[in-house]
């Protein structure tokens, strides 16, 4: 099987570990395991003596109740032996796809969002259909498009709320428009909700899962909750049939999720609402930061973005986005993703989440960056 390189992965894992002002960090800044205890008002020795003393076995195969009792608070209608553990979100869903294409399906996926979305299920010889998401359209799905691309015998339709790198949030009316074009060829939705809740404004952000049987959520402890290192995620579906044949594939390849793991993502979980003041704040207060400094770059646009913790943002500059975030990451230290890595030429993904200050110094960094290429023109 063959499958084309995964763009933002490289891209991150070859220049992530060296970067002095990291702004292409997506997930809400990060926490210890002492501040999660600290942030949830959970006793730690406690904890810790409960857990020492247990056998490091498989664990719960299916994945720990209480960390499955706790996504399920995430939802509205979700019942724990609905969600499927997984190894973050990115397992979730490859999950999804291998076990639900098969060559020749047609599979239609919004672009730009998260590669896995279409460069997986085309290495599976999917049919895969594009429907592009423009700036003068807020970034969302048009769905007279979408209605001409499901055509009967569409098996399934990818998309990314809070949108992945634009951060635009489909409200749910948009989302109920959706499900009824699915519905309508009996297609399955895969919403790819790793951002959700991180929104700008004190609003439900809905999830796929609540408004259709065949929706299918994918989340993670990672973004929202700040704990990447748990390197877990589920796919969360009403769908009996999609169910067992995830866990018939998930045999293969992944077993069970880590024991620990899933107990730390509990504690989290039984206090989702402290840890998304927390970073709701955060994600608040950097917007702020962001959209004020794109405001005083005249050769700088955006959408502004309306969830996440990510901005796609152009520039006005002559070179190709790889050479620019190449560039600027040598000369000035500043570290973003190339819009090169989503198919949006001229532009870098921002990610806004980290603490304000790093925030500020990168920002600061890609002015001085500026700077420099406005020499170069005049020269």
């Amino acid at each position: 099987m063959k499958i084309r390189p995964f763009a933002v992965e490289e891209w991150m894992n070859a220049y992530e570990t060296g970067a002095r002002c990291n702004i292409a960090e997506t997930c809400v800044d990060s926490i210890s395991v002492d501040e999660l205890f600290r942030l949830c008002g959970e006793d730690s020795d406690a904890f810790w003596k409960r857990f020492s003393a247990r056998r490091l076995t498989y664990g719960d195969i299916e994945g720990a109740p209480a960390f499955r009792e706790g996504i399920c608070r995430l939802y509205k209608t979700l019942k724990p032996e609905e969600v499927v553990t997984t190894h973050g979100a990115a397992g979730a869903n490859h999950h999804v796809f291998y076990s639900l294409v098969e060559p020749s399906d047609r599979v239609i996926s919004i672009m730009p969002t998260y590669q896995q979305l279409y460069s997986i299920p085309e290495s599976y010889g999917a049919e895969v259909r594009l429907l592009n998401l423009t700036p003068e359209n807020g970034y969302l799905p048009a769905l007279e498009q979408l209605r001409e691309l499901a055509v009967p015998g569409t098996k399934l339709i990818c998309i990314n709320n809070p949108n992945n790198p634009t951060g635009a949030l489909m409200s749910t009316e948009l989302l109920r428009e959706i499900v009824e074009i699915a519905k309508s060829v009996d297609a399955y939705v895969l919403c790819d909700e790793v951002y959700r809740h991180l929104t700008q404004e004190d609003v439900w952000c809905e999830s796929i899962v609540d408004l259709y049987k065949k929706g299918i959520s994918v989340g993670s402890m990672s973004k929202v909750f700040s704990l990447a290192g748990l390197r877990l995620g589920w796919i969360a579906t009403h769908d009996e049939a999609l169910r067992k044949a995830i866990l018939s594939h998930r045999d293969y390849n992944h077993i069970s999720c880590g024991m620990f793991d899933e107990a730390l993502a509990a504690v989290a979980l039984l206090h989702s609402d402290v840890i998304l003041e927390r970073n709701r704040g955060i994600v608040r207060e950097n917007l702020a930061v962001l959209d004020a400094w794109v405001q005083s770059e005249p050769r700088i646009r955006y959408q502004k973005p309306q969830a996440g913790t990510t901005a796609l943002v152009y520039y006005d500059y002559a070179p190709d986005s790889y050479t620019f975030c190449t560039r600027m990451y040598h000369e000035t230290g500043a570290f973003v993703t190339p819009g090169d890595c989503f198919e949006q030429p001229k532009s870098m993904r921002i990610g806004y989440a980290s603490d304000v200050q790093t925030l500020k110094d990168g920002l600061a960094a890609i002015s001085a960056f500026l700077r420099i290429l406005e020499r170069e023109e005049r020269a």
